[in-house]
């Protein structure tokens, strides 16, 4: 198994990639600590793979260090860090307001932080360990309306870089996961921007997100969370400060050629 003995915190595990990232972990030999917000869902996934919930708001940094604690105290160390929860307000930098700004940059960078720095010292006490960013194509090529979370997302690319810098000689690894679009809840109220507006239902909603996407449709959730489980394994034990981009070729795409691809398509 590819984490036999490893001991893991996930958080915004309750769901999604989280959720699918902690089954896929468990699998594979690890222990796993899951956090998030809410209680419920987190309690659920830990219960079914033997894991332990510890919930709480990412942004407080109590929270970040007593989810680090939990997994010392249960599990006897810490070697993998995946920083997955993320939010965002919407609005651009024109329009967005100080709240929602602030309110982003806390969960989503601080929050990121947070998680990143209760981890470092216990992780150093094992001789190195994994920490993998979960961000976005988002913080590569900015999402329309949604600056806060294209901010933040970015925000998340550098930090894995200065972890990278300042903490390879203690043998710390950070690299991040850039994922386009993947089925969540997150996506799926996205998608209510398209069900509403434009009169359709989820599954055609997708369809339209993805119709340029070279793969032509979304990721589900365990996808993206094989893309993690390698940049986590000892089997990428040289790779660091690297971005991983799972778009399905959507950045491959040149948006100048779309208006042919319209034209041509059946």
């Amino acid at each position: 198994m590819r984490l036999d003995g490893k001991v893991a915190v996930i958080s915004g595990g309750g769901s999604g990639i989280g959720a699918a990232t902690a089954r896929r972990f468990v699998q594979e030999g690890a222990s796993v600590v899951v956090t998030g917000r809410r209680p419920e869902p987190i309690q659920t996934v830990a219960a079914e793979i033997g894991g332990l919930a510890v919930p709480g708001d990412a942004a407080d940094p109590d929270h970040a260090r007593d989810a680090v604690g939990a997994a010392i105290d249960t599990f006897g160390g810490l070697d993998i860090v995946v920083v997955n929860h993320g939010t965002g307000w919407g609005g651009s930098p024109g329009t967005m307001t100080d709240e929602a700004w602030q309110a982003t940059m806390d969960a989503n960078l601080t929050g990121s932080m947070n998680l990143v720095r209760a981890a470092i010292a216990p992780m150093s006490d094992r001789s190195g360990g994994s920490i993998v960013l979960v961000s976005s194509i988002a913080g590569i090529a900015a999402f329309p309306g949604e600056a806060d979370y294209s901010v933040t997302k970015a925000g998340m690319i550098g930090l894995a870089r200065s972890i990278a810098v300042d903490h390879a000689p203690a043998r710390i690894r950070a690299n991040v996961v850039c994922p386009g679009w993947v089925r969540t809840p997150m996506a799926d109220r996205t998608m209510e921007r398209l069900t509403e507006g434009r009169g359709i239902d989820r599954a055609e909603a997708y369809a339209m997100a993805t119709r340029y996407v070279p793969a032509q449709r979304a990721a589900e959730p365990e996808e993206i969370a094989a893309c993690i489980l390698f940049l986590a394994s000892d089997e990428a034990s040289y790779v660091n400060a690297a971005i991983l981009i799972a778009d399905g070729g959507s950045g491959a795409v040149d948006v100048n050629v779309i208006p042919f691809l319209e034209w041509d398509a059946p």
